[in-house]
């Protein structure tokens, strides 16, 4: 006769069902996760991005996008890898920003504040608002170096604007209309052509490239394995740190 055994019924936890965003792209209504990214939205919702999207780490600019909250009626802007999604937000991506880049030769060009008047007029219509800086997805002080560069302060632009990856989210913002970021770029252009003092050892070595004096060497580097070129770098020559002199006293003396 056979045996019949009890089993204990074990009750297995309740998971909670996924939450869940409505979301509204290009006007087409979505469900997607919560808690993603605006681009990794678009992607569940079966967009295949082929432009308008780079390193998805916020440092290339390209996914700028344009957005709506439920029940707001402002525009916001941000970067598409950046910005989470919310329940009933609208948004929409744009190719780019209408902010026209001149061309110009930069260095036919003087490292003076009427050149970037000459090319960007409207840096005169800064009211100094502030947006620019505010919508900034990097933190850079932007409203900051548009003023050095009505000053003609080109090493101020350089590094207050170092950073800037010309997303193009400061344009939209602007109520003078002003391009910053190419703003921007053209004062780094003119100090590096025209005020950085020019490193004579780099020009020195890329005359030594061009008369050809490490053809052998790279000739020989072209051929070598993988583990060879990793073995070679692991066991070159490292030059000594050069050291500072501190105000007041020589490298040569004693602690």
């Amino acid at each position: 006769m056979a045996r019949q055994e009890s089993l204990a019924v074990v009750k297995e936890p309740e998971t909670p069902a996924e939450e869940t965003a409505r979301i509204h792209i290009m006007g087409k209504s979505y469900v997607v996760p919560a808690g993603l990214t605006i681009l990794k939205a678009m992607e569940y919702a079966g967009y295949r991005l082929v432009r308008g999207v780079g390193c998805r780490g916020g440092f290339c600019g390209a996914c700028a996008t344009v957005y709506r909250k439920a029940g707001d009626f402002r525009l916001y802007v941000g970067l598409a890898c950046q910005t989470g999604i919310a329940d009933g937000m609208y948004l929409t991506q744009i190719p780019f920003y209408p902010a026209p880049k001149p061309l110009y030769d930069i260095h036919r060009l003087s490292a003076g504040g009427e050149t970037i008047f000459r090319f960007f007029p409207e840096v005169a219509r800064c009211i100094q608002c502030n947006t620019c800086t505010k919508v900034c997805p990097q933190g850079l002080d932007v409203m900051r170096y548009i003023a050095a560069a009505q000053q003609g302060d080109f090493k101020r632009v350089a590094e207050l604007s170092f950073d800037c990856i010309a997303c193009g989210l400061c344009v939209s913002r602007c109520p003078g209309e002003i391009a910053h970021y190419h703003v921007g770029l053209l004062a780094r252009r003119l100090y590096a052509a025209h005020l950085t003092p020019k490193a004579i050892h780099l020009r020195t070595r890329l005359g030594e490239i061009q008369e050809g004096r490490f053809s052998k060497e790279v000739e020989t580097f072209c051929k070598m394995d993988r583990q060879s070129l990793q073995r070679l770098y692991a066991q070159r020559a490292i030059e000594p740190e050069e050291e500072v002199a501190l105000p007041g006293k020589s490298n040569s003396d004693e602690d």
